[in-house]
């Protein structure tokens, strides 16, 4: 591959991306059903999924969103109905997406983690016609006793085609695929009513649906209030994969990408949308398992790793397999390090020399990147710097108070504007107004800067800071100081409230296997380096974090030392 040299001194040579061949970005845009018929009709037989006990080719993915989509159609669902998919990550929740897709409807992907009261709120909110599910157990979730816990007139509803629930009065069917429940339409009835639906009819749903009409609601989870649902179109989702995908990442046919990532998550969809408009293969698993994505990586010559969060990257490069497992066909590898703890990038920079390693910032209101790495930059780039913005993309620093721009290089909020950006949160007036100033920037809550080169750099959260005393405090620049520390795996500051100063750090930590560090010594190592009011009060060691569908939950662990201290939460 193509890189430019560093300079004598070791830092970076800084490339401005400019686009080496726009021509790479013409691809028409067109909806998710098309996009998925456009790749059929070209590569029919090749794999266009791979999960580690099945797969798929493009024919057979298109069959069966065609049975659904024509089942969807026999359960009464119209073009721009909204159609709740509540799956583990599986080739069924691909095909019930491009299903929805191809019958003209809007797919509302529920984050399989949401317990009852999450769910019912979703399906309530959005509108919901029906809801696709299933009675397998993933990983300790029992969609159908939630659903019943969510909706308690389900059970008894007399007619499952046509339901009447107080608290989802849209809410018509919920499709069941397994073994037949009181409430749900069985998948035998089903499948029943995709017989008598003509694949027509479904065509003539699909071609009536608009680029800028909505292709999917994500609900993304909120720090103290109820998720909120970003409404995606086919526009926002289609081009910006396709940009991703042709411009940046330069995929063709034949690449396989592997990612580890929910299918409910924009980070997910995005690469697979990306994937099949070139008609490549998209690699993935039900649930997170290192060893076996190391023997998925090896076995199949993954050719670009999808797995930004330290989660994922952790695992795979503390399993006994890492080392002995070949990735030298992997060209590129979205990582992020330069958000991510200093040693775990240089795991990866020393396991896979051959690698162009790539920052990425990027949001479910984005539909999944704003911006990312390149062929042709400096490789030191991915280990410092999250890449500079999607073609069409524009992005800009402003001062979170006066929403002027701030100069080059100073810290202040990201802000966003495209064909990428939510058209707006799904009936949530306020918080649209809130987000969207006069211009049509969105205003991301996100504190970041670019340099002179426009290369993005993420810091912190606004809600991140902490105010200790007056004093403005990031929870990051905590974080970094604690991973000094060489027991330390993985540090989360949170700001819990205080009389004295209204809001003091407390840390969380997680050791790697067999190390051992005390309370005392992390507070010590704090107070030799930074100033008093950084310091953390209290630490507490934790085995296992509280996930979103890949992001640690920080509003869970202040919650918890508000419980255990018995501090008003004012």
């Amino acid at each position: 591959m193509s890189v430019s040299p560093t300079t004598s001194f070791g830092e970076p040579h800084y490339v401005p991306y400019v686009g080496e061949d726009l021509a790479r970005s013409r691809a028409y845009v067109t909806t998710l059903g098309d996009l998925l018929l456009d790749a059929w009709d070209r590569y029919p037989e090749r794999p266009a999924l791979i999960f580690p006990d099945s797969q798929r080719t493009y024919s057979q993915l298109v069959a069966n969103a065609m049975r659904i989509a024509r089942g969807l159609r026999a359960m009464g669902v119209k073009p721009r109905d909204n159609v709740g998919i509540l799956m583990p990550t599986s080739p069924a929740l691909v095909e019930m997406l491009f299903g929805v897709a191809l019958c003209g409807a809007v797919s509302v992907l529920i984050n399989a983690r949401f317990r009852s009261a999450e769910l019912a709120y979703v399906i309530e909110n959005a509108d919901l016609v029906t809801l696709l599910t299933t009675d397998a157990i993933a990983e300790q979730v029992n969609f159908v006793e939630r659903l019943n816990t969510a909706l308690p007139q389900l059970a008894s509803a007399k007619d499952a085609e046509r339901l009447m629930l107080s608290a989802a009065p849209k809410l018509r069917n919920i499709v069941l695929f397994g073994m037949p429940q009181s409430g749900f339409v069985t998948q035998q009835r089903f499948d029943a009513g995709a017989e008598r639906i003509a694949e027509v009819d479904v065509h003539r749903c699909r071609v009536s649906v608009c680029v800028r009409d909505p292709a999917l609601i994500l609900y993304t989870s909120g720090t103290t209030s109820q998720p909120k649902g970003c409404v995606l179109t086919h526009e926002a989702m289609v081009r910006t994969s396709i940009v991703l995908g042709k411009d940046r990442f330069r995929l063709t046919h034949e690449d396989k990408v592997w990612s580890p990532l929910p299918l409910f998550h924009i980070a997910a969809t995005c690469p697979l949308i990306a994937v099949f408009a070139v008609g490549g293969c998209y690699i993935s698993m039900g649930y997170f398992d290192p060893g076996v994505s190391l023997k998925l990586l090896r076995d199949h010559k993954v050719t670009l790793i999808f797995a930004p969060f330290v989660t994922f990257l952790q695992a795979l490069a503390y399993h006994p397999d890492f080392k002995k497992t070949d990735l030298s066909s992997v060209k590129l590898m979205n990582s992020c390090f330069a958000a991510q703890p200093k040693s775990v990038g240089e795991i990866y920079r020393v396991a896979m020399p051959g690698t162009l390693q790539l920052g990425t910032y990027g949001m479910t209101e984005a539909s999944g990147i704003v911006s990312t790495g390149h062929y042709g930059m400096d490789p030191e780039l991915g280990y410092s710097r999250l890449g500079t913005a999607l073609l069409g993309v524009e992005v800009r620093i402003a001062d979170p108070q006066t929403n002027a721009n701030v100069p080059t290089g100073e810290r202040g909020e990201i802000c966003l504007r495209g064909y990428s950006i939510l058209s707006g949160y799904y009936r949530d007036a306020a918080k649209n107004a809130e987000c969207f100033d006069t211009q049509g920037w969105f205003h991301t809550g996100d504190i970041g800067s670019l340099d002179e080169n426009e290369h993005l750099m993420f810091h912190t959260r606004l809600k991140d800071m902490l105010k200790v005393g007056g004093e403005n405090v990031a929870a990051a620049e905590i974080e970094a100081q604690l991973t000094k520390h060489p027991a330390v795996k993985l540090a989360q500051v949170v700001g819990i409230p205080d009389p004295k100063y209204t809001e003091v750090p407390a840390a969380y930590i997680e050791l790697h296997p067999g190390l051992e560090v005390s309370e005392a010594e992390l507070i010590e190592l704090c107070r030799a380096e930074t100033a008093s009011y950084k310091v953390p009060r209290l630490v507490r060691f934790v085995t296992e974090w509280p996930m979103s569908a890949s992001k640690i939950q920080k509003f869970q662990l202040r919650n918890r030392l508000i419980k255990e201290l018995g501090l008003d939460q004012d």
